[in-house]
């Protein structure tokens, strides 16, 4: 049996549709699919980053507190009532500081002079532990390794030497932290553990697990991870890997260089691609109406194509006067054929690639802010530097965001956001890119716009949010950091650093204030 040109017309037609919803769900797909990975990266390694920078700015005001602590031990040493002020200075050290779940003072020798919990019932005995024993042979500030004390407790002994005002060595003040039960490490990031499977988690520069979750893998020395091997040499970033209990994993690491500890923030892949499958669905669901509008319409289109020509086979078949001859001639059966059939496709390829253009636009901005985001200012700095094109970097931070989150609520923390986004509108040109580089944090781009332009900038949206009520019913400031291309850096992670250690000045001065770099 021969197919009709009406079915045929159909089939084609019908399968030309099918083959475009494909590629486009496909496409669609793979897009979001990268940028979801990317963007799971770039947020694990900024969060990894964050954490880090908290716990060696507590490492280093532990050890600050343990100097201070040394200095005052040593200034009473040979006092009558020495022992009464050690004894105080221990729990002082033990409570105050909530940082230690044990805390002691010991001469030059080892002997314990005071300690606090004074359960602990150790004063007058000679400490033999290998922190201690590290901290009297090295005579200076320590983190230790891991080490299985005498009651069987997995600890790090953070400790610091004292010395009299002629440099003699008196012995030393130090606290233990007992990794297998509530500790400050717990205080610093044990909130960040979530049900999808996502978890931080802290190693040494062996690899061996400090701080975990799941408190049986502490003191677990983790092998075969690359991520491990990178923090061994000190460095930060984010990999896609298969971890150490077989699972697929996007992680962020950074380095703690206090305590030569290392931070890994990591989510399972297969978490931070479901919304991929969502947009599978949600695509199916929004073509589909269309996809039978368009079949509909084929149908009308194949039969509008069909008799006509069904009539001329008729007219040559049966006609035997000249003139009709003539009249089918006429007919211009295969142009008109050719654009209907033309039309019908190309208002169903514009359809799709509508769809797949908007899926794009997605994948290219914040959802929250409607800025764009990490991937499309990277294109963007990408050609202004390939073209020497010289512009600004503003990298801004909201001051105590956490504090607007914790009082109000995340939805109008996100309101919030949404605030500093549209106020960064107002002070930038349309040539100006506007960026959510992460949590709170806002970079602006200001091509052909100096340093001391760009300043200005950052002061009139610093001022007005001074001067504003946010969303949350308060005022809400801002800190940033300036800095420039080529001047300050010739690549752009270079220049992010540049600003964000301006940034961090500016943090550290006060917050509420705009700092721009010196080159």
């Amino acid at each position: 049996m021969k197919l009709t040109l009406k079915k045929l017309i159909l089939s084609v037609a019908l399968l030309s549709v099918i083959l475009t919803l494909l590629s486009s769900i496909i496409a669609g797909y793979r897009v979001n699919q990268s940028t979801l990975i990317n963007g799971t990266l770039e947020t694990n390694r900024v969060y990894a980053q964050k954490l880090s920078t908290l716990t060696d700015d507590f490492m280093d005001r532990t050890l600050q507190t343990l100097a201070v602590s040394a200095d005052e031990i040593s200034s009473h040493f040979d006092d009558a009532n020495a022992s009464a002020l050690f004894l105080q200075e221990a729990e002082r050290l033990k409570k105050q500081t909530n940082t230690f779940n044990s805390v002691v003072i010991t001469r030059a020798d080892g002997i314990v002079i005071a300690t606090s919990p004074q359960t602990l019932e150790i004063v007058g005995m000679k400490l033999e532990s290998q922190g201690s024993l590290q901290a009297l042979k090295e005579k200076k500030p320590i983190i230790s390794e891991p080490y299985l004390s005498v009651t069987g407790r997995i600890i790090v002994f953070i400790s610091q030497p004292i010395f009299n005002q002629s440099g003699d060595y008196l012995g030393f003040v130090g606290g233990s932290i007992y990794l297998m039960e509530d500790n400050i490490l717990n205080e610093l990031l044990g909130e960040h553990f979530y049900n999808d499977g996502s978890y931080v988690y802290v190693v040494n520069d062996e690899g061996r697990i400090l701080y975990h979750p799941q408190k049986e893998r502490i003191n677990e020395v983790v092998a075969n991870n690359e991520i491990i091997e990178q923090l061994k040499k000190g460095k930060n970033g984010a990999e896609r890997l298969i971890n150490s209990k077989n699972k697929d994993m996007l992680a962020g690491f950074s380095y703690i260089p206090t305590a030569h500890w290392g931070v890994v923030s990591q989510r399972p892949t297969d978490v931070a691609l479901l919304p991929s499958q969502k947009l599978i669905h949600q695509m199916l669901i929004t073509a589909l109406p269309f996809l039978i509008l368009s079949l509909l319409l084929i149908w009308f289109i194949s039969n509008r194509i069909a008799d006509p020509l069904n009539k001329l086979a008729d007219h040559a078949k049966d006609t035997t006067e000249d003139w009709e001859l003539e009249e089918m001639k006429d007919v211009q059966a295969w142009y008109y054929e050719a654009v209907e059939l033309q039309k019908a496709m190309l208002n169903n390829l514009r359809f799709f690639q509508n769809k797949v253009n908007f899926f794009i636009h997605e994948s290219t901005t914040d959802p929250l802010t409607g800025l764009v985001n990490r991937r499309s200012m990277d294109e963007k700095v990408h050609k202004w530097i390939t073209n020497n094109q010289s512009f600004s970097l503003i990298l801004l931070d909201i001051d105590r965001f956490k504090r607007v989150n914790d009082t109000y609520g995340h939805t109008v923390g996100d309101q919030v956001l949404k605030f500093v986004a549209e106020e960064l509108h107002k002070v930038t040109t349309s040539s100006d890119v506007c960026c959510r580089y992460g949590g709170e944090e806002f970079i602006m781009l200001l091509p052909g716009v100096s340093k001391q332009d760009a300043v200005e900038v950052a002061e009139k949206l610093r001022s007005t949010l001074e001067n504003t009520i946010s969303p949350c019913g308060e005022v809400i400031t801002i800190s940033a950091g300036v800095a420039s291309y080529p001047d300050c850096a010739t690549h752009i992670m270079e220049l992010i650093e540049t600003a964000d250690q301006c940034l961090y000045k500016a943090k550290e001065s006060g917050r509420n204030q705009i700092i721009c770099a010196e080159c």
